[in-house]
């Protein structure tokens, strides 16, 4: 598969901002007014979609929210896409999103996590775009820590850019910050010590290849299918493959990542990246634990507490980008590359 980058953002372009997922709730609106706004004092012009509503789970019915989503991505004046946040069920416009017409058209960026990897994941795998698991647009007003990037770093770096990012030793001890109270937040509590950890053994880790991934609750249910085929996007380079777990105990989080390697989505992996989550252990096993019982047979290196979870700071890493991550006593560090 030959991947396929959009052009680096530039002030002057358009973002769309549409809710694939959930919408957001009227209490919330004065964060998405911060984060529109800091956009656009970027330079860029941005439109946001009829599909914002907060009041249910999703923010309109699938079919609007997929020919939306499809349009923006098709619409050669909108140059990145991202949604407010995630949700719960985006699995439900996979089959109504029109992916020929997608691929046919320029690439547009599109950046998010949690639910939205139920999209950006198969949008790559699919057509060969590029996508961008990082920052969400709620979390674009946060400053980034230190050795990391957000998703706007991504977007605005010329083809060929190597993306250096490191873990910054702390990570949030608690759960997200109120925008209700304080839409306005821009500083990331991070109240805890923090580091990579490789399960499957000692020594140093050096393992490179096509980057794709996402958030297991939702990604479990496309193993097997199309929407979640690998092979293409590995070649004969492999790939580094990264998963994170929202919320699921460490039960749920082992058969759902046995099931994913059983339907082959590890097949072609060099190395697996786990996120740090928030997922409470079992009383015989833990978060750890889960994922070496699942993906230990792989025989390839694991290295868990990645900043790439749903637990505060975020890394962003580019679906189909040719990665490779250093994980040493002295180091830890992940190099993508835009190529």
């Amino acid at each position: 598969m030959t991947v396929r980058y959009p052009r680096p953002l530039r002030p002057g372009d358009r973002i769309g901002v549409t809710s694939p997922s959930s919408g957001v709730a009227e209490a919330m609106r004065g964060r998405l007014d911060v984060a529109v706004r800091d956009l656009e004092a970027r330079g860029y012009e941005v439109v946001v979609g009829r599909c914002m509503d907060g009041s249910r789970h999703v923010s309109a019915p699938a079919a609007e929210r997929a020919a939306e989503l499809t349009a923006l991505l098709t619409d050669p004046t909108v140059r990145a896409v991202v949604p407010p946040w995630g949700g719960e069920t985006a699995i439900d416009l996979l089959p109504l999103l029109d992916f020929g017409r997608i691929a046919e058209a320029e690439p547009t960026w599109m950046a998010g996590w949690s639910d939205i990897s139920t999209l950006i994941t198969p949008l790559t795998l699919l057509t060969g775009v590029a996508t961008v698991h990082g920052n969400n647009l709620m979390d674009t007003p946060y400053r980034t820590p230190p050795g990391l990037l957000s998703w706007l770093d991504i977007v605005t770096a010329p083809r060929g850019t190597e993306l250096r990012q490191t873990p910054p030793g702390r990570h949030r001890s608690g759960g997200f910050d109120d925008f209700r109270a304080d839409p306005e937040v821009r500083d990331l509590t991070l109240d805890a010590e923090a580091g990579w950890t490789r399960l499957d053994g000692t020594g140093d880790v050096d393992a490179g290849g096509r980057l794709i991934g996402g958030c297991v609750e939702t990604l479990v249910n496309l193993a097997g299918t199309r929407y979640l085929d690998t092979s293409a996007l590995a070649g004969d380079e492999g790939l580094l493959v990264y998963v994170e777990v929202a919320d699921a105990d460490a039960f749920t989080a082992c058969r759902h990542l046995h099931g994913m390697r059983l339907a082959g989505f590890f097949d072609h992996a060099a190395a697996v990246l786990v996120g740090r989550t928030r997922g409470p252990d079992a009383r015989t096993l833990t978060q750890h634990e889960a994922v070496l019982d699942a993906l230990g047979p792989l025989g390839v290196p694991i290295v868990a507490d990645v900043e790439c979870g749903h637990v505060v700071p975020y890394l962003s890493l580019v679906n189909g980008a040719r990665g490779r991550v250093v994980h040493t006593a002295a180091r830890s560090e992940i190099v993508q590359t835009l190529d």
